[in-house]
């Protein structure tokens, strides 16, 4: 039997919907930059670059109706609604709705001095993401995606505008990286993103994926 300096950390899953099943993730990668209208909100111009890639750790991992406790070191925290794309051993496994959150002033202060944003994107909390529906119960490629904020829908978009497409980000992935089963992919945020305060309630919804509802506290 193996002996360990101290006890292992208890693995990270998410729920599989319509099942008792739970996946258990390994890695979670985001995708920057892949909605148009988001890309000039935030200043940029937006044309078919190459893809940006960040990562958050399996522990960032917030699951449905919790109760999110705002973060320390920022007073900018903002919310992003992404599809979740969930890697299984023969490919796509499933997809969720999750968030991406963002200590958007940190990561302007990186952004400025042509640092990572690890800080501002990888902290306690931040990859909020709902049960996964298996990828033969939904069609996920013209799919609506929105985001409520207090009962106010403040992000609307559809699947089917992704600069970068599900196959396409997959296949940068597996060129470039490490990807494998247990993997997570967010594929990115419409426009509409902005702060989040305590006692606000998020609702994430893609159509034919259980939403996500979560309160910060």
């Amino acid at each position: 039997m193996m002996k360990y300096s101290f006890a292992p950390n208890v693995p990270v899953t998410l729920p599989v919907a319509n099942s008792h099943e739970n996946f258990p993730v390994r890695r979670i990668y985001c995708v920057g930059k892949n909605y148009a209208d988001h890309i000039v909100e935030m200043g940029g111009n937006a044309k078919r670059d190459e893809p940006v890639f960040f990562t958050k750790s399996a522990q960032t991992i917030v699951k449905n109706y919790s109760k999110i406790p705002y973060p320390r070191n920022t007073t900018n925290l903002h919310y992003e609604v992404e599809l979740v794309v969930a890697i299984g051993p023969n490919g796509i496994f499933g997809y969720s709705v999750g968030l991406d959150m963002t200590r958007r002033d940190v990561q302007k202060i990186a952004k400025s001095k042509g640092g990572p944003w690890s800080r501002a994107k990888n902290f306690p909390n931040s990859a909020v993401c709902s049960n996964i529906t298996p990828s033969d119960q939904v069609k996920i490629q013209n799919a609506e995606i929105k985001l409520l904020k207090n009962n106010e829908i403040v992000q609307k978009s559809n699947i089917s505008k992704l600069i970068w497409s599900i196959n396409e980000i997959i296949s940068y992935l597996k060129h470039d990286m490490d990807l494998k089963e247990g993997d997570l992919i967010y594929t990115g945020t419409p426009a509409g993103v902005g702060a989040v305060l305590p006692g606000d309630i998020l609702l994430g919804q893609i159509d034919g994926l259980e939403e996500i509802n979560v309160e910060f506290v």
